[in-house]
């Protein structure tokens, strides 16, 4: 999954980015490849704050059709707002039909490649639902998703890169892999757009991964077809 990383699936892999490197284009790209590889397997979407035609319009460019992958039931994007009691004034959030929604999705399938993508977690404690529901919907997400074998994406936010907060530190204890996008340390440049590391999380479980450290992190490119990744100081040697 993801070359050059080759992650396996059946795994919780955090992916955290920060405003001047946004993750988007890992998302899209395991979404696109996911659906040409795993024919037939389920797909969901979960979107805080993108709307379905972002999403369209990106998978577009790796020429797959979303829409027609929605009305096949191949896809399932869930738009947060539909699908939870959002804070409003006094009254409290409530994700678990958010919750619910998915686990019953996940148990209709009898596949064992399903993709669940949550974009993002960030912007829903920004919104207001407390931590310790987070961490309830969170924990309870994880359990669903490796019972039935799926893989779960979890985009969170990075705003102060020197003062992780206590979601964060969360999402690390659960996730099976921390992939991290990074602006570069000298700003963006017309030839690479930013840098990606790989750690190992509490329940990483394929030795077989080879795993990035910040000081020898990928190199990437974004153009309009996606990413091209390569080594620092090699734009020309792509992976």
């Amino acid at each position: 999954m993801l070359p050059p990383f080759n992650l396996p699936e059946g795994i919780v892999l955090l992916i955290t980015d920060e405003l001047a490197s946004p993750a988007d284009f890992v998302l899209h790209r395991i979404l696109a490849s996911h659906i040409k590889e795993a024919k037939g397997s389920t797909n969901i979407i979960i979107s805080v704050s993108g709307d379905i035609q972002r999403w369209k319009t990106i998978a577009a460019k790796s020429n797959v059709n979303l829409i027609q992958h929605i009305a096949s039931g191949a896809v399932e994007f869930l738009n947060v707002s539909e699908h939870t009691r959002l804070p409003e004034n006094s009254q409290k959030g409530e994700l678990r039909p958010l919750y619910e929604f998915v686990k019953n999705k996940l148990s209709q399938t009898k596949e064992s490649s399903a993709l669940v993508i949550l974009d993002d977690i960030s912007t829903l404690e920004w919104i207001g639902f407390p931590f310790l529901d987070l961490t309830r919907f969170i924990r309870a997400l994880r359990a669903t998703c490796l019972e039935a074998k799926a893989t779960l994406l979890i985009r969170h936010h990075i705003v102060t890169s020197n003062d992780p907060d206590d979601l964060f530190r969360l999402l690390l204890q659960i996730c099976s892999y921390h992939m991290e996008v990074r602006p570069l340390s000298t700003g963006r440049s017309g030839a690479v757009s930013g840098e990606v590391a790989l750690h190992p999380g509490p329940s990483t479980i394929n030795d077989s991964v080879k795993l990035i450290p910040r000081s020898a992190a990928v190199q990437y490119r974004l153009a309009d077809t996606g990413p091209t990744f390569f080594q620092r100081g090699t734009s020309a040697g792509v992976l």
